[in-house]
């Protein structure tokens, strides 16, 4: 019998199969073994040697086991900043340069504003903290990472669910997501062309109508989007995740910043930061939930994206100050981007309060009757289309680093069916616009409820179906699920031991949201989302 196993080394080759070194003492003398193996084996062995299950039989035997860090099967980032701007990517997308513009103006503009930035503080930076630590500390997918967790703190394994459900609702989200990031596409070939150089607002809504009544034309440019996103994901984390968003990112804020020159040229710069910064109490309460829900959101937490980018962060970055400072990014992008649009919107004449139709009908007509609005157009779209393209490719990575954990088969082929799935399912979603448009679920009429009623006045389409499902239940239930696990399932400990906060103080504030402030304000959120 071996007095000690030692396991010195586990080299794992970005996107590759690895090595591993084994050292065994008997009386004295040392045996050296060395095995290659591939992605699930690799991932099996690092499970079976650090489970909590199989170390009282190491110890029976008379044996030590060691092990050094866990490492990702999938590879890493280069340095804590690739995963600042990856998380960063996953972050802002629709919800940062489209939604809260919008909500901005709907809900009484410096008010919302502060409640918003409050909730940030408050709710999306607890859960994205706890997502985080999660990931690293397991170096797994989320599923896989709740359930090795669960089982050496203890606890069930069952826990994994949660992580499983969130990375479904990811692929759920990717359905809809890829036909709005297809939208962006066509739109920044229309305004190039000038399209809407001169067209009034009932012009602009048309053309949109027109766009979405056409079941061809959407497919295509969901089919485009959705085509991206899979090369990104098929190439790995070195060679796809980490080079794309080296140059995407980068272009994004330059994008940004550009358009915020440009809006400090219309004449009406202040009057868009009066309208965003200007403090009105009475309307404090009118945006009180949506700043909640959106502040939530807006971090892209909840279905594992964030977890399984952490799981590829260097174990010597510093896990707090990161996470912050992509909190800081992704709100720093939604105050420029309302500060960028505001003005052009007030130039061209128009109400900040239009809501959702701001980014495909009321801009557009700003930019086609402002000078140099075509270019500037252009300069927009494009950056809808890279804000939607980074959010996209972290929501089909939980599931395709799942999948390559779990079977033997390789990167490309399950990215390839996985991007077919969800493709297949937004069909739905562009369909909703057009043939399906009578099709409604979920009617209740004169106090009888439909499951599905075609022609129906009331009810949801397909893609409300499974926008309701995604944003108002499965997200806000995943965040829980996550910062639960973190605050309360892996133990003070091995919290503090992934925080590494020198700070007793700011360890102990750490904790206490994720364990009580986070989950009271996700409740809320939850509540009032379906109570609407």
């Amino acid at each position: 019998m071996f007095d000690e196993v030692i396991v010195t080394r586990l080299f794992i080759l970005r996107d590759g199969p690895c090595w591993v070194f084994l050292l065994f003492s008997h009386r004295g003398g040392i045996i050296g073994s060395c095995a290659r193996v591939g992605y699930g084996d690799a991932a099996c062995l690092s499970r079976l040697i650090e489970s909590r299950t199989m170390r009282p039989l190491f110890f029976r035997l008379g044996a030590l086991t060691m092990s050094t860090d866990r490492v990702s099967v999938h590879g890493g980032w280069a340095s804590r900043w690739v995963f600042i701007l990856a998380a960063t990517g996953s972050a802002v997308g629709l919800g940062s340069i489209w939604k809260f513009p919008y909500m901005v103006g709907v809900y009484g503009g410096g008010a919302f504003v502060l409640v918003f930035l409050a909730c940030i503080a408050l709710i999306g930076l607890p859960v994205m903290l706890a997502e985080t630590l999660i990931g690293r500390r397991a170096r797994q997918s989320p599923a896989n990472a709740l359930k090795v967790l669960a089982l050496e703190a203890g606890h069930s394994a069952k826990w994994s669910w949660g992580a499983f459900a969130g990375m479904i609702t990811a692929l759920l989200i990717l359905s809809f997501y890829s036909v709005v990031g297809g939208w962006s596409l066509d739109y920044i070939i229309d305004m190039g062309r000038g399209d809407f150089q001169g067209v009034t607002a009932d012009q602009v809504g048309a053309y949109f109508s027109a766009v979405t009544a056409d079941p061809w034309r959407l497919t295509l440019w969901h089919t485009l989007f959705m085509l991206l996103s899979a090369l990104v994901i098929a190439k790995g984390v070195v060679a796809g995740l980490e080079r794309s968003l080296r140059v995407m990112m980068p272009l994004l804020f330059v994008m940004l910043l550009v358009l915020l020159g440009y809006s400090m040229t219309t004449g009406h710069f202040m009057q868009g930061l009066h309208f965003m910064f200007d403090f009105s109490l009475e309307r404090l309460l009118d945006g009180l939930l949506p700043a909640m829900g959106h502040a939530f959101f807006s971090l892209s937490v909840g279905v594992g994206s964030i977890m399984i980018y952490g799981a590829y962060m260097p174990k010597h970055s510093s896990l707090a100050g990161t996470v912050v400072g992509v909190a800081l990014l992704d709100t720093f992008v939604s105050l420029v981007a309302g500060m960028a649009l505001f003005p052009i919107v007030f130039a061209a004449g128009l109400n900040p309060s239009e809501g959702p139709g701001l980014m495909f009908i009321s801009l557009p007509f700003a930019f086609g009757n402002v000078a140099f609005g075509q270019l500037m157009g252009v300069v927009f779209f494009i950056l809808v289309a890279i804000a939607a393209w980074s959010s996209a490719i972290s929501l089909l990575e939980p599931m395709v680093a799942y999948l390559v954990e779990r079977t033997k088969i390789r990167r490309g082929w399950v990215t390839f069916w996985l991007a077919f799935s969800c493709w297949f399912v937004g069909l739905g979603t562009v369909f909703s616009f057009n043939i399906w448009q009578q099709a409604k679920f979920f009617v209740n009429e004169g106090g009888v409820f439909h499951l599905y009623q075609w022609g129906a006045a009331g009810g949801l389409d397909f893609f409300g179906v499974i926008d309701f499902f995604t944003s108002r239940i499965m997200l806000p239930l995943g965040g829980l699920c996550f910062v639960v696990f973190a605050g309360w399932v892996m133990g003070r400990e091995a919290v503090r031991d992934e925080l590494s906060l020198r700070s007793p103080l700011l360890f102990a504030l750490a904790l206490f949201l994720m364990r009580y402030v986070a989950p009271v304000g996700i409740l809320v959120v939850f509540a009032a989302q379906l109570w609407k």
